[in-house]
């Protein structure tokens, strides 16, 4: 799929779920049906300790799940392992790989992202096609630092490519993210813990569309 194609695509997404390969244990091909289903945008697998084998094969589902959904893919890490999963792009964080090796790794067509936690992360992000923006601590990630609601208002106002507020955002808060500036966000047990995970998809998109 051509690059522009992918960042025309990336611009109208709303809503980004972050998984691990097996979430909960299980199988993520209902999941991943059900969230897609729900309005999530982009979908991306986080996976720090598997093998290349395994985690390629582990892509498998996530790739197919995305391209039946009409939904963009991709991979956390490990920018040497998109074109064997065949995912759309590549997030990197601040202690991963760079994004200049990043691109020189997916090429010029592929999406990378970035995170940032902290004001001066936000004046960094050359070359990255989005921002992971983070807005609360959240037991997922905890090595991240939590920005708060300022750091997505500086964000709204510095930003000039697609941002998703990350980070502890769920059903309960996400209001206050959409008032902040946020028209984006990526979750991850907000859908993948839910009890009906399409229905909080599906509010989860509700509340960022009326941010337009």
């Amino acid at each position: 799929m051509a690059g522009l194609d992918l960042r025309e695509r990336l611009a109208r997404s709303r809503l980004y779920l972050v998984l691990e390969a097996r979430p909960r244990g299980e199988d993520p091909r209902s999941l991943l049906d059900a969230a897609l289903r729900g309005g999530v945008d982009v979908v991306q697998l986080r996976e720090k300790e598997l093998d290349d084998v395994t985690l390629i094969a582990a892509a498998a589902p996530f790739r197919d799940a995305c391209a039946e959904h009409g939904a963009l893919f991709v991979l956390n890490d490990r920018p040497d392992l998109v074109e064997a999963c065949g995912a759309d792009g590549v997030h990197v964080g601040r202690t991963d790989a760079v994004v200049e090796e990043a691109r020189e790794l997916v090429g010029a067509d592929r999406l990378v992202g970035l995170s940032a936690s902290t004001a001066d992360e936000l004046d960094d992000v050359g070359g990255a096609d989005y921002v992971g923006v983070t807005a609360f601590a959240t037991p997922t990630k905890g090595d991240a630092v939590a920005g708060g609601l300022e750091l997505l208002r500086a964000a709204a106002a510095s930003l000039a490519v697609p941002w998703f507020a990350i980070g502890g955002i769920e059903l309960s808060n996400v209001r206050k993210v959409v008032a902040a500036g946020a028209s984006r966000a990526a979750v991850v047990r907000a859908i993948r813990d839910a009890e009906d995970p399409e229905t909080s998809a599906r509010l989860l998109r509700s509340a960022l569309d009326r941010q337009e």
